[in-house]
């Protein structure tokens, strides 16, 4: 094998062992019960991609016992969460190294979410039991070894402290069907009131248990103010709510009708999921949210708008035309704990694109690309042509680059001369719509449950097409790792912004006269936006391409009167600033690996 195909093994094998993801099982069928306590086993087949299933707690039950007493006495204020802290002190028991504790909690956190819920823990104790035996430890170690086999760590005057801690804590974390339930704390005011200006910068981080708390207590209390004053909300995002931290990862797939958007997602999961229609005609009609459940259920939009805990309530403006075309497709399946993934509508070519839809389906989109982490754009290589309403579509996704990956399915359908010339067509049709001098990153294969069609596809091709699956793969996999770090890149982002927006709004304040002729003013200052775009650029030093779109800004600024807009706030600016300058790196550095501070 080659050095790329070696490294891409290595990082799916370092996914395998930072989630315990061991012993292959068979891979889930349609309808199949799957045990609460089983895991995810991600295997690489060399055929296709394969996603099948092992134990997440390869434990037995007794050390299962023994783990969960263990963490409900580390995890003092019970809220199912072990800080870097608790777990300093608790580690220290076992006697080890703190080089080798810092490899501990880096594997055990692979998702770097500055805390180890129970699952990570039992990792985190598994790696201590092979540390205390003098094995190496490295991000390979559990995928050899035997869990089951593993005893506890030996943890010098736990016993004792645990007896003596008997009976005084009552409100240990339950079981349910099987499953450890999480007793979370409720919000508290994190973050200490501003005593001085002098002390402004200072923000106690101590009650905060994980980034993204700390990051939704940042938004209440200093970016929120900053939107809701100058109606950010209605110009460019609304606003955030819990359930927008809390969401996991999302994967949406664009693309042309019958490019293999919902079978992609079928191979992935290796099973149909409720509500997925499969065939050569423009089968999926409706955005669909295929994420995990307790059972297997299709709620309609207009349920799943109202319901709290998601995060798809501002779907609401976009009214009931569209969701009477989205639903939630919900299920039991493991890919499923960690990642959502969302099936749009095949995009309209040719005279069907003529057809205006009943809602803003590049609005949709837009909103959808804002929320996700990953973009796939799929074509087929008999469906190259970018049609308007594509080109509508991909425009509607600037400023989401890093995000966007063109995968060419069904490549398998061509001999290997007709995908040379169908890549290089591919790639030309790309770069006359996205406008970056990157080149994107294409992969190539047939994303589907059927063997390689052989007569197409030589040797060579076969053996690209395995890599370029292997790579798709590792990149899939990577997003729930990545998960708290693009949180953290999105918000800094919207928080500047936010910002922007805040300085325009009070430019064009400043500029309305106060008594006669606001509505020529108006007027005026709507016609020359980009003057006032370059004003604001220029006097507060900041980057053109942070700026939001000119016409799209005049188009929602049309609807508003300019006068009733607020004047510029200092204080809510630099309150912003604190934030981006201090409360996120003082929140980085007191959730990074333990070890490493000083």
């Amino acid at each position: 094998m080659t050095s790329e195909r070696e490294s891409g093994k290595q990082a799916f094998s370092k996914f395998q062992t930072s989630n315990a993801y061991l012993k292959p099982l068979t891979p889930p069928q349609h309808n199949s019960k799957l045990d609460p306590l089983q895991s995810r086993n991600l295997q690489i087949s060399s055929q296709k991609m394969v996603i099948v299933t092992g134990s997440i707690a390869s434990c037995s039950k007794d050390h299962q016992k023994i783990y969960q007493q263990w963490f409900n006495y580390v995890d003092s204020d019970g809220d199912g969460r072990i800080t870097g802290d608790e777990a300093k002190k608790f580690f220290a028991m076992s006697n080890i190294e703190n080089s080798e504790l810092k490899q501990v909690w880096a594997i055990a956190d692979s998702k770097r979410q500055g805390f180890l819920g129970f699952k990570e823990f039992i990792t985190a104790m598994q790696l201590l039991s092979l540390a205390q035996e003098e094995v190496e430890l490295n991000a390979d170690i559990l995928s050899t070894a035997d869990e089951e086999l593993l005893e506890p760590p030996q943890m010098e005057g736990l016993d004792s402290l645990i007896v003596n801690h008997r009976g005084s804590r009552t409100n240990a974390v339950p079981e349910t069907n099987g499953i450890l339930a999480v007793k979370h704390a409720p919000p508290k005011n994190f973050f200490a009131s501003r005593l001085s200006k002098k002390a402004s910068c200072h923000i106690s981080l101590d009650k905060v248990t994980s980034i993204v708390d700390g990051l939704k207590r940042l938004y209440n209390e200093k970016l929120k103010p900053l939107e809701v004053a100058y109606r950010y909300n209605d110009f460019a995002s609304p606003l955030l709510t819990n359930s927008d931290f809390d969401a996991k990862p999302m994967v949406m797939l664009l693309g042309q009708y019958s490019t293999g958007k919902t079978t992609f997602i079928k191979h992935l999961l290796k099973c149909n999921y409720p509500g997925a229609h499969i065939g050569p005609e423009p089968t999926t009609d409706r955005f669909i949210v295929v994420m995990g459940g307790p059972d297997e259920r299709s709620v309609p939009g207009n349920t799943i708008a109202v319901q709290a805990d998601m995060p798809f309530n501002a779907l609401t403006t976009f009214g009931g035309a569209f969701l009477s075309k989205f639903e939630c497709s919900q299920m039991a399946h493991p890919l499923l704990e960690h990642i959502t993934f969302v099936d749009t509508p095949g995009v309209l070519s040719g005279e069907k694109q003529r057809t205006q839809r009943s809602y803003d389906f590049t609005g949709v989109i837009k909103w959808f690309a804002e929320k996700c982490d990953l973009i796939l754009l799929l074509f087929d290589p008999h469906k190259l042509d970018i049609s308007d309403e594509f080109k509508r579509v991909i425009s509607s996704l600037r400023g989401q680059d890093d995000k966007i990956r063109v995968v060419l399915n069904k490549a398998d359908q061509v001999d290997t001369q007709q995908l040379m010339r169908v890549y290089g067509a591919l790639m030309w049709s790309l770069g006359k719509v996205l406008n970056t001098p990157e080149v994107t990153r294409v992969y190539i294969g047939s994303f589907n449950d059927k063997p390689i069609n052989e007569e197409s596809v030589d040797s060579m091709g076969k053996e690209l097409f395995e890599k370029e699956q292997d790579d798709l793969l590792v990149d899939l996999i990577d997003i729930p790792k990545k998960a708290c770090d693009r949180r953290i890149n999105e918000f800094v982002k919207r928080a500047r912004a936010a910002k922007i927006h805040a300085y325009i709004i009070s430019q064009l304040k400043k500029e309305m006269p106060a008594m006669m002729g606001k509505a020529k003013a108006q007027q005026k200052l709507m016609k020359n936006l980009e003057d006032v775009f370059a004003k604001v650029q220029r006097e507060f030093h900041l980057p053109a391409g942070d700026f939001p779109d000119v016409e799209h800004f005049r188009q929602v600024l049309d609807a508003y009167n300019i006068d009733k807009f607020e004047k510029l706030k200092p204080k809510m600016i630099q309150a912003v600033d604190d934030m981006l300058g201090y409360d996120i790196p003082d929140l980085l550095k007191n959730f990074r690996n333990p070890y490493d501070q000083k």
